[in-house]
């Protein structure tokens, strides 16, 4: 070991049921979430690149898992970016680490973190130009790829429904390559409805675009928000959006389709959407 990483804490661990590992194979994502104590709420960040993402963005590590051969690429993780280099490093072999998390991890790092905190709905309307709106949307795969195009695609900040996936679940983290640390977000509470934010959104005069197929349906072009400030509307992947949001909406819009194709899941037509109306 390099004498630059002697001072850090490093534990080659024997037994699984240590624990100082059930962060990583015993709490359930509700668990993690914690609702009741935010601030005290955690995430899981999985393979160099979105540890690296995480720490980027300012989020605290608590610890790393990882096994002897990416060892020292933890170590470098903490010294370039951890104020401190005291953040626990527990050592397992890959059985071990098959074992506790049920799965073969291929990219030799874990890390524990404080989970970041949603902005506060009136910042991001106020600071906002771009915004995406994902309405009960449950699929955590379709989350995290939303995240990813929205960070590529010049969109300024994501809104979640309260019945949406968790955007900072583990798959979701990984899916979306860490991007979903880039974006601002914010989740509605059960009490506000997308009535209610289309009201708010319109006071802030945002133009809201609900994406979906219905016989008004125009097709999707940059010209529909051009100079606007303008919120897009997604629904969730089984039903669309409710058709309440629809007739609220200023615009419903559609993506012109071909060879008897009606529509994309949300993740490809997230993508089209934004490169359309806010990236192009």
């Amino acid at each position: 070991m390099r004498d630059e990483f002697e001072s850090m804490e490093v534990y080659n661990l024997e037994s699984l049921d240590d624990q100082r590992l059930e962060v990583y194979a015993k709490l359930t994502n509700n668990q993690l979430r914690n609702r009741l104590d935010p601030a005290r709420a955690l995430m899981i960040c999985e393979s160099p690149f979105v540890v690296e993402t995480a720490l980027l963005s300012g989020c605290v590590p608590l610890s790393f898992l990882t096994n002897a051969s990416h060892l020292e690429a933890v170590q470098q993780l903490i010294q370039n970016y951890c104020s401190v280099d005291d953040v626990p490093i527990f050592v397992l072999s890959d059985n071990q680490i098959e074992k506790l998390t049920g799965y073969r991890m291929t990219r030799g790092i874990i890390c524990a973190m404080r989970r970041p905190q949603a902005r506060p709905l009136e910042e991001i309307l106020s600071t906002s130009k771009y915004i995406a709106v994902l309405e009960d949307l449950v699929d955590v795969n379709n989350v995290g790829a939303v995240f990813r195009s929205a960070a590529a695609l010049n969109v300024d900040a994501v809104i979640l429904t309260a019945k949406c996936a968790d955007n900072l679940s583990r798959r979701v983290l990984r899916v979306s390559m860490g991007t979903v640390l880039n974006v601002p977000w914010t989740r509605l509470d059960e009490e506000t409805t997308s009535l209610d934010l289309i009201e708010k959104l319109k006071a802030h005069s945002f133009t809201t675009c609900a994406l979906a197929l219905t016989d008004s349906a125009v097709p999707l072009n940059k010209d529909l928000v051009k100079g606007k400030k303008a919120a897009l509307f997604f629904g969730s992947e089984g039903y669309g959006l409710d058709e309440k949001t629809i007739e609220a909406c200023d615009i419903t819009t559609i993506i012109p389709m071909s060879h008897q194709v009606d529509s994309l899941n949300v993740a490809a037509s997230s993508a089209v959407a934004f490169w359309e109306l806010f990236a192009r």
